[in-house]
């Protein structure tokens, strides 16, 4: 007997990028020194009152199904924000919500894509990407973010990847793991580009409340983009509810009118508690998360700007610093598994988000203030006691 092609094309590319985190957390679990800077999480909890929310709609019975679409007072509620905050006219009837941003991801792939067709994505992308988008048969053709550019997409070259089996363009904004936030005049070009080719446009929004430097811009917000686009977003990062699997998308009546067929095949609605809770998250303001984020990321900073001959990037946005480890001699592969064995810190391979990304690491630095500058401490050390000596002239 043998499995279908989908189960082939869904398999997670790269999937060895886990490994050392896998190892990590069952260590964690056996109570060893272990820090674990490889997955976007953090140590702060969802916030009572959101928590208190579920708890009370669970006490109230809210035990048995939802609509599939979403609750109409959890979709008007995700409207008025992206209305409140980027001056749309999202109506409930264009939001469809779904059990995180990753599920929203795979249903805009899913409703939009045919086998044969070709998808643009902005390349570095997060892991998921590849295996999400391929699973719907549609080849994926990559747009560059290059070191040189900023990791900024070469939107110069994005016309001459358009071909007529393209049906639409993917990117996050702002990205994981860069960092990076796309500026207007890279978003006026996706959107000329997309216009003119009548594209799908769908865009990963999920760290649009954590932006540190500069602002986030919608691309749904530009001239004849409302009806052309997908914006996906969730609650996971900004209300610190990376659990509860509350996410969005938002798109035009006849997108969102498949959307709701598609959950009905997938979930069959997101359970009613999550979506009282997540009535409420929406109510927050999340200026202290960011501004935590932020302080976070200020200390690792400052602390990799103090080593001599140490690349990193500058994060405009999110939880993740990308560091550079060619000068240890190691691919980053090697540099992953050799620092958790020596230091019981674990980072990721940022190579699997790209090839751009080669020779570099990704930490994530949203954690408590002790067990991050610990974590930093153990990765300066090992850095130290690795460096080729540098060649002399």
């Amino acid at each position: 007997m043998k499995l279908s092609a989908f189960s082939e094309r869904i398999s997670l590319t790269g999937a060895s990028v886990w490994e050392t985190h896998t190892r990590a957390i069952l260590a964690k679990e056996r109570s060893e020194d272990v820090v674990v800077m490889s997955v976007g999480d953090n140590e702060v909890d969802t916030p009572a009152i959101v928590v208190n929310a579920a708890i009370s709609a669970l006490q109230r019975g809210d035990t048995h199904y939802s609509p599939v679409e979403g609750k109409k007072a959890l979709r008007s509620a995700v409207a008025d924000r992206q209305n409140r905050l980027f001056g749309l006219n999202v109506t409930p009837s264009n939001v469809t919500i779904t059990a995180g941003t990753q599920n929203a991801l795979f249903m805009a792939a899913s409703l939009l894509l045919d086998p044969g067709d070709e998808v643009i994505v902005a390349d570095p992308m997060y892991a998921t990407y590849g295996a999400t988008l391929s699973a719907t048969g549609a080849k994926i053709v990559c747009l560059q973010c290059p070191r040189e550019n900023g990791f900024l997409p070469d939107v110069a070259k994005l016309e001459s990847l358009v071909t007529n089996r393209t049906k639409a363009i993917f990117f996050a904004t702002p990205v994981n793991p860069t960092g990076v936030v796309f500026d207007q005049k890279t978003l006026e070009k996706i959107a000329d580009v997309a216009i003119r080719h009548d594209l799908w446009v769908v865009a990963d929004e999920v760290y649009s409340e954590l932006i540190f430097e500069g602002e986030h811009l919608s691309i749904a917000t530009l001239p004849d983009m409302q009806n052309r686009c997908i914006t996906i977003g969730s609650l996971s990062k900004s209300h610190s509810m990376t659990g509860w699997r509350a996410g969005w998308a938002i798109g035009p009546e006849i997108f969102s009118s498949k959307a709701a067929a598609f959950c009905l095949n997938v979930t069959y609605g997101l359970p009613g508690f999550i979506q009282e809770a997540a009535i409420v998250a929406l109510q927050l303001d999340t200026s202290k998360t960011r501004q935590l984020y932020q302080k976070r990321r200020d200390i690792a900073l400052k602390k990799l700007s103090a080593l001599p001959n140490v690349k990193f990037l500058h994060p405009q946005s999110g939880m993740f610093i990308l560091l550079c480890v060619e000068q240890t001699g190691m691919d980053s592969k090697t540099f992953v598994r050799a620092l958790f064995e020596q230091t019981k810190v674990s980072v990721l391979d940022a190579q699997a988000f790209g090839e751009d990304l080669r020779g570099m690491v990704r930490i994530n630095f949203a954690l408590d203030e002790q067990i991050l500058e610990d974590g930093l401490d153990r990765i300066i050390d090992f850095l130290g006691k690795n460096e080729k000596p540098m060649d002399k002239e």
